[in-house]
């Protein structure tokens, strides 16, 4: 995760609320979503990713993704995420809701999406970095299985030039018989 999530908006936003979160449609992230990407970014997080980074991450080929509402709700970007592969793990390197849908089980559904991307890339776990300060994420991350494996020192950026350290969390993945044929060399 990127940074520490903001406070929730008022729960009054009903209107910009998906229909069903099961109708979230995901499509790879483009260059074209990186503007609306990044407000979202500056609104979720006091550290956000710059539009660089987003760009950078696109340029060098990382699995990014964003979710959709449903058209007839307007399409708007719910959500992302962007994974980067090192060697037989995908580090998830963000993962954002849209502050105003937070608290709705979207960000499960994107959770969901990270573990079927890294499955279906024959990765043996998933790792990722969360502040200590971030207790809805660390919650979040719990309940998926995710399990501290370390701490980075002074990792992330905090308020009046201090440093907040990360927590380095691994969640393995299990192997499906596609999957496992797929790293034995036996897939098609």
């Amino acid at each position: 995760m990127s940074s520490v999530l903001r406070p929730a908006a008022s729960a009054s936003h009903a209107a910009s609320r998906p229909e069903s979160e099961a109708s979230l449609q995901f499509s790879a992230m483009r260059v074209a979503d990186v503007d609306v990407v990044t407000r979202i970014e500056q609104e979720a997080y006091p550290f956000p990713w710059t539009r660089g980074n987003f760009l950078d991450s696109l340029d060098s080929g990382y699995d990014a993704w964003v979710a959709r509402e449903p058209v007839v709700s307007g399409g708007r970007i719910a959500g992302y995420f962007l994974l980067m592969p090192v060697v037989d793990e995908m580090h998830l390197l963000n993962i954002t809701v849209r502050p105003d849908l937070q608290g709705q089980g979207l960000g499960s559904r994107l959770m969901d999406k990270v573990r079927d991307r890294a499955s279906a890339a024959a990765m043996t776990s998933i790792l990722l970095e969360v502040r200590p300060s971030n207790q809805h994420a660390l919650a979040v991350y719990h309940h998926f299985g995710f399990v501290q494996i370390g701490v980075r020192k002074h990792y992330y950026p905090a308020a009046a030039g201090s440093r907040e350290d990360a927590i380095v969390m691994r969640l393995p993945i299990v192997a499906t018989a596609a999957t496992a044929a797929t790293r034995n060399g036996d897939g098609q």
